[in-house]
């Protein structure tokens, strides 16, 4: 293998990472344009928003675990000929039930991409070092393809029809499947043992209902339904569990979270999205109905946080080869903290410009740090299992940043207008006479900035504690590494 091999893999690998990214955030500026197209009902609506996430967070244990046993790489261009055919599908769906089943099968190649790319990251770098700055790389392509979905779609939107936002991805996914198995080499588990079939099911139909269950409680609130959804998650995660312990070969080894290093990773990379994510959902609609810009021009003043975000998780892998991981972690979720701090406090543009970039950058520098001790922490032979560990922690936090924290805020703005939602509020009062809807546009303003204070708030709280537990817990364990006697 050539000395550039591994960094033409590298820019190989980032490909999927940034088309799985902006996919998850391109469809909301779309939405509006592929509505008047389309025409679908509010449930159809919802399946359209929610049918990629579902199923990538119901297949991704299994699908990291897959590419373990058939190998990574295969996994890889067999889900990005999926992701391409699914993205020509979405592009030109003559119906919202067709567009439903196209983000689907989005979906499933999503499933099998993330995993796929961050566990080949250990294979092509062994080495620790260029591994963390490839990990950076990857955690940087992550974050900065989340953030440029909505400004992608805009700009895409100023010239072509809604399905220019899926059929962008084709041309990415051709050189992706003319490169990948050259510049990509092969990895898996060498004594796999068998595919365990159950297990797979058991862990769709755990993720499945706790995912519903948390966007329900986002949008709807405690419901009967999103009860009974959690309940049925739990307890199947609960026998999931189980079985994985019974078995010789299960589809995840526990064993995995005994490590400290994994396990508070995972839960710290949870945390941070989960605020993250928050924050997120409030500050376009603050930028758009508050502030009363347009959709691009609100994407383009969230961009100083995506370049933040893309900065901290680069910084990352340059400051850890001269501070410590636990210090460095600790910072990243602490100055994060500090972020939504000024949210808070501040308000107005610059505090809440101000405040996302600290929080993109203080995220991303903590997560580029925790995502490489995840990978160094796992087995070779597991790096599947673990990358997709790692995967839904991000799912699980987005989620629940979406369902605690957007509960948060809208409890505020109901409890203070009467209105269910911001956009709800702007329309009603468009039917008013001026002085009135004036007035009550005022007062919906006014109660959306303080439901967002609330929620920074309750993320400041929660970003605080974790830098503080993260830091004490990866440095104990660092600690007990040091003492204990080198292998011979």
């Amino acid at each position: 293998m050539s000395r550039r091999s591994p960094w033409i893999a590298l820019a190989v690998l980032v490909l999927p990472v940034l088309l799985v990214s902006i996919d998850m955030t391109v469809l909301g500026t779309a939405l509006p344009a592929l509505a008047e197209d389309l025409r679908p009902g509010a449930a159809a609506q919802l399946w359209i928003v929610d049918a990629y996430s579902f199923v990538l967070a119901g297949l991704l244990v299994t699908m990291g675990t897959l590419g373990d046993r058939i190998g990574r790489r295969r996994l890889l261009l067999w889900g990005s000929a999926a992701f391409g055919v699914a993205s020509v599908l979405a592009a030109v769906a003559p119906s919202a039930g067709t567009l439903v089943a196209a983000r689907a099968l989005l979906g499933i190649g999503g499933a099998t991409l993330l995993p796929s790319t961050f566990s080949l990251i250990k294979t092509v770098f062994p080495e620790p070092r260029r591994r963390a700055t490839a990990v950076a790389v990857w955690s940087a392509a992550f974050a900065g393809g989340a953030a440029a979905g909505p400004v992608v779609a805009g700009v895409l939107l100023e010239h072509f029809w809604w399905g220019a936002v899926f059929l962008v991805n084709v041309p990415v996914i051709a050189l992706l499947l003319a490169v990948g198995p050259v510049a990509v080499p092969e990895s898996r588990d060498p004594h796999p043992g068998p595919f365990d079939l159950p297990s797979a099911a058991l862990s769709l139909v755990a993720m499945l209902p706790l995912v519903y269950a948390l966007k329900t409680l986002a949008t709807e609130g405690a419901t009967g339904g999103a009860g009974l959804a959690a309940a049925l998650g739990v307890v199947a995660g609960a026998v999931f569990v189980r079985r994985q312990r019974r078995l010789a070969h299960p589809l995840l080894d526990l064993d995995l979270f005994a490590r400290r290093a994994f396990s508070v990773s995972v839960t710290a990379n949870l945390l941070g999205v989960f605020a993250l994510v928050g924050l997120l959902l409030l500050l376009p609609q603050y930028l758009q109905l508050v502030l009363g810009m347009g959709p691009l021009t609100a994407a383009l003043w969230m961009l100083p946080g995506s370049v933040a975000g893309v900065a901290g998780a680069l910084g990352g892998a340059r400051l850890g080869r001269h501070l410590g991981a636990p210090a460095l972690v600790g910072l990243g979720f602490a100055t994060a903290a500090a972020g939504l701090l000024v949210v808070a406090l501040v308000g107005g543009l610059a505090g809440v410009v101000a405040g996302f970039v600290l929080l993109g950058g203080g995220v991303a520098l903590a997560e580029a740090l925790t995502n490489d001790l995840i990978l160094a922490a796992a087995p070779a032979d597991r790096a599947g299992a673990a990358s997709a560990i790692s995967e839904t922690g991000y799912e699980l936090g987005g989620a629940l940043g979406t369902a605690v924290l957007g509960s948060i805020a809208a409890a505020v703005f109901t409890g203070r207008t009467g209105q269910e939602t911001l956009g709800g509020a702007v329309a009603h009062a468009a039917g008013m006479p001026a002085e009135a809807g004036a007035t009550l546009l005022a007062d919906a303003g006014e109660a959306f900035v303080l439901g967002l204070q609330g929620a920074a708030v309750v993320g400041t709280v929660v970003l605080a504690l974790t830098a503080v537990g993260a830091w004490r817990l990866l440095r104990r364990d660092t600690a007990t590494a040091d003492r204990e006697p080198a292998a011979v």
